[in-house]
């Protein structure tokens, strides 16, 4: 009897295992397909990844819309060119996970030049209809 609980037991903590194993991947494919469709100005894409209550708290503790992010995007303001992923931190709870990335990533924003930046960008996601959406973001930059 014993023996038919331990087994019961590691048979759940496999699931687990492999259940959170697949979300992470799941999230880390998202985060890389934002950046593919931030550096494409696809706002097919970036619409149907961020929620309609997303907001982007940039590094100047200035705010974006979703809407207004994604315009902003569209027009040139925030021109992106590459990203080069270091690292992923993924948390869930149930269907909320908090990603944290830090990429290299190349763009030219608000009128400057190309520069290439450490950005740490921490999000909040709420999963909806079996997809995965981001619904806040942080940006920073960081040292590794």
């Amino acid at each position: 009897m014993n023996r038919l609980i331990t087994i019961l037991f590691l048979g759940i903590a496999v699931m687990v295992t492999v259940t959170q194993a697949k979300t992470d991947k799941e999230i880390e494919a998202l985060y890389r397909e934002m950046y593919e469709a931030m550096v494409a100005k696809d706002t097919v894409t970036l619409n149907r990844i961020h929620a309609d209550e997303f907001v982007l708290t940039h590094m100047t503790g200035t705010k974006q819309s979703k809407q207004e992010y994604i315009k902003a995007i569209a027009n040139g303001t925030l021109n992106y060119y590459a990203a080069e992923h270091e690292q992923m931190e993924i948390k869930v709870n149930g269907n909320h996970a908090t990603l944290t990335g830090y990429s290299r990533v190349t763009a030219a924003v608000y009128g400057g030049g190309r520069h290439t930046w450490n950005l740490k960008l921490t999000f909040q996601l709420v999963k909806r209809d079996g997809q995965w959406l981001f619904t806040h973001a942080t940006a920073s930059t960081y040292n590794l």
